[in-house]
């Protein structure tokens, strides 16, 4: 029987974790009776997407990410369509994607996971022609990713410190909604549209979303008290926000967001400029990937 050929795609500077040992870990770890590893490593922005492109040309028969939800949102975009199945390393600061899915986060039973090579289909949001498999959202959260893309300490310490900082001067913003042909007008601290129920570290925005039913669940986080803070934490951690009376959740295929002024929208948490109103589509069964 043939080998699968299996590239894994390294993100060296994702979670702040270093990576110097990992490829003598798959030598370890995989059964190289059945899988035949490549590895390579990424060394600038949108490389992990343009190595998985080439290994669909290249015929193999998966692509690994080792990294975070950044780098599963670059391999998963090129091989959204194809048959070629994403696996999941979890090595980012949030590993949303890779928490709901119930992937270890130590390597080597991330690692047993790619043994067994079982896999789903999963659905994805799509924005333009950029897609995103775990969470999108644009207000204070988009605000953090941004900040925290240009910050030099990584890890989730990192993240929460950056939060914090932005946390201080942030201040909610008008945002005009239309889900499946219904608007709606909110002043909202932050509108994330999930496809998977948490960003990351356990930190469930959107209980009930699900990447199989078709829907995107658009959570609209209203203005509220400062004072309110560790009880709005408290449900996130809880899988109970939307239990909060400053969340609302509703569920569509398809969305459009306009916001008022100029602020950055973010994508499995990857920071970007796409303008002032942003039109987002669910397209169902769209990746394969190994769980």
């Amino acid at each position: 029987m043939r080998k699968k050929r299996i590239l894994f795609v390294i993100n060296p500077v994702s979670g702040g974790k270093k990576k110097t040992a990992f490829n003598k870990q798959v030598l370890e770890v995989l059964d190289l009776n059945r899988f035949d590893p490549t590895f390579k490593v990424t060394d600038h922005a949108n490389h992990a997407y343009e190595l998985a492109k080439s290994a669909i040309e290249e015929q193999y028969d998966a692509v690994i990410a080792v990294g975070g939800d950044g780098t599963i949102n670059e391999i998963g975009s090129a091989l959204a369509g194809s048959e070629v199945p994403l696996g999941i390393i979890p090595e980012g600061s949030g590993n949303g994607l890779a928490y709901y899915l119930g992937i270890p986060m130590n390597e080597s039973a991330a690692l047993r996971r790619i043994n067994r090579f079982d896999s789903m289909e999963i659905d994805c949001g799509k924005v333009g022609d950029r897609y995103f498999f775990n969470m999108a959202g644009i207000g204070f959260d988009a605000s953090v990713s941004d900040k925290f893309a240009s910050e030099t300490f990584r890890g989730p310490v990192g993240y929460l410190r950056t939060a914090i900082n932005v946390l201080s001067k942030y201040k909610p913003r008008k945002y005009s909604l239309k889900i499946d042909g219904k608007v709606y007008e909110r002043e909202a601290f932050m509108v994330s549209v999930a496809n998977s129920p948490q960003y990351g570290n356990n930190a469930y925005i959107a209980p009930n979303a699900s990447i199989n039913d078709g829907l995107l669940d658009v959570c609209i986080v209203h203005k509220f008290p400062l004072y309110i803070l560790p009880m709005m934490i408290f449900h996130l951690f809880n899988k109970t926000a939307d239990q909060s009376e400053y969340v609302e959740i509703i569920p569509g295929k398809e969305i459009c967001i306009e916001q008022e002024g100029k602020a950055p929208v973010h994508l499995d948490g990857e920071p970007m400029d796409l303008g002032d109103k942003i039109d987002i589509k669910v397209q169902s069964n769209a990746l394969k990937i190994i769980c």
